[in-house]
This record gives C-alpha cells, sequence and structure tokens, in this order.
C-alpha cells in the first residue's frame, strides 16, 4: 500500500531532487556557512556598547613588534657607554658613535631608525641588531664578566684556593692581589709582572670575523679562475712569439 496516500506517488530510489530543493539546500548552506563565519570572527571582534548608544564591534588587530618596548639592560663595566660598546663589536661601527647619545638611545632605535641616522650599509644594521639582542640575552664576549675595569684597562690574577689546590684566573681591582702566583696569558691578555696580566678594551675584540673570499667567493670562482687560465696562456703565447 501506498503510505503517502492515493494519488501521491512513491519517489524512487536514486531519483534527483528538484530544482527546488536544490535552492533550498544552496540557500541553507549559505546561512549555516556565514553563521560559522560569524562565531569565527567573534574571536576577533569584542563589543563595546556606550549607555544608551547602539552597539560597537572593534577589531583587535596584532601590535606590531617594532612598538612593542624592548628591555634596556644596563651597562657593564667593559662597555660603560655606547661608545665602547660600538668599538668592542667592531665592523667599524665606532664610526657611529655620536649617532647614539644615550646608552637607551643604543637599545631603542629600529632598523628604519638606525637607516634614518645613517648607519649603512643594511648588513652593518643587522650586526649591530644581532649584538643588541645578544646582550639583552646576557651572552657577551671576552671580559664580559669582568667587575673591576678602569679606563678600559682590566686587571687579572691567580687564584690559588689551598683547600682543592685548584687555581684559576680572576678580575682584581687596580692595585689588588690574590694568592698565587703564576704567569698568564691568552687573547688580549698582555703580562705586567708579578704574576699578572692586564687586558685593555680594543677595537673588535667582541667581533665576529667575516670569511674572506677566495677567487671571487663560491659563485664567481669558476668564472674568475677560467679568465685567470686565459690570461696565463695569452701571456705565454706572447712570451713565446706567437
Amino acid at each position: 500500500m501506498n503510505a503517502r496516500g492515493p494519488g501521491v506517488a512513491a519517489p524512487l530510489s536514486g531519483s534527483r531532487p528538484s530544482s527546488t530543493e536544490n535552492a533550498k539546500s544552496r540557500s541553507w548552506s549559505r546561512h549555516n556557512h556565514a553563521a560559522k563565519a560569524d562565531i569565527l570572527d567573534s574571536g576577533r571582534f569584542s563589543a563595546s556598547s556606550p549607555a544608551g548608544g547602539p552597539g560597537k564591534q572593534t577589531r583587535c588587530l596584532h601590535s606590531s613588534k617594532l612598538t612593542v618596548p624592548r628591555p634596556v639592560p644596563p651597562p657593564i663595566p667593559i662597555v660603560p657607554d655606547p661608545e665602547s660598546f660600538l668599538r668592542i663589536i667592531g665592523r667599524n661601527l665606532s664610526q657611529y658613535s655620536d649617532k647614539f647619545p644615550t646608552w637607551e638611545a643604543l637599545f631603542t632605535l629600529t632598523s628604519p631608525e638606525l637607516k634614518e641616522i645613517g648607519v649603512e650599509p643594511a648588513r652593518s644594521r643587522r650586526y649591530l641588531l644581532q649584538w643588541l639582542r645578544r646582550y639583552r640575552e646576557g651572552k657577551f664576549g671576552p671580559g664580559g664578566d669582568f667587575q673591576h675595569v678602569q679606563d678600559g684597562k682590566a686587571i687579572l690574577s691567580v687564584l690559588h684556593d689551598l683547600k682543592t689546590d685548584k687555581k684559576k684566573v680572576v678580575n682584581v681591582p687596580a692595585g689588588g692581589d690574590a694568592p698565587g702566583a703564576n704567569k698568564i696569558s691568552g687573547p688580549y691578555a698582555t703580562p705586567i709582572g708579578n704574576g699578572k696580566s692586564q687586558v685593555t678594551v680594543t677595537e673588535g675584540m667582541w667581533e665576529f670575523r667575516q670569511g674572506q673570499k677566495v677567487d671571487g667567493g663560491e659563485r664567481r670562482k669558476a668564472e674568475v679562475r677560467f679568465k685567470r687560465r686565459v690570461a696565463e696562456r695569452k701571456a705565454a703565447r706572447e712570451e713565446q712569439g706567437h
């Protein structure tokens, strides 16, 4: 028996939906998609309604990294001012020491601002920013742990622990001394007698040395060597009178 009543034919299995049903399906799909979009957007918008006024939606944009204030670490004895910092990291950045009147100015300028004040080329700005980041993280070069530095000079002495019978090099104030007497040797350390050495802050003491290009570098090595061989063969032929 036909459950739909007399005169109403049951739909055949596998029959296609009518155009009316397709339109309803598309309308429901668009409505459902819009509802999902509203739910997703609700996480990026905050609603605010002033007293007596209509509701208002404001989008919460991501804050730029350039606008976030970065911490300004305190200076350490071996680099007490911007001039000494630029001098010790090398790459001829000490020529820009007059561009940074204060320690805060050195650590707060951004890359576009460094370009405006004339720090060129771009690789010099990247190198400076790299060292500023390392300094904030407490990653110093030789002498970064010195506590007694006067006029860019630090005195080193040998401390002999009689209990453990171990010796270590320590930084002592000018005129100070530590138990133990042995010669100290190492980079930037100059013996001054009485088992002491002196470390003087020099240009490029913390510098990351750049490699030197051989035969024009990797990209131009084959071309440079080919032209050199051509020039050598030409010179050899000229000597032979050809």
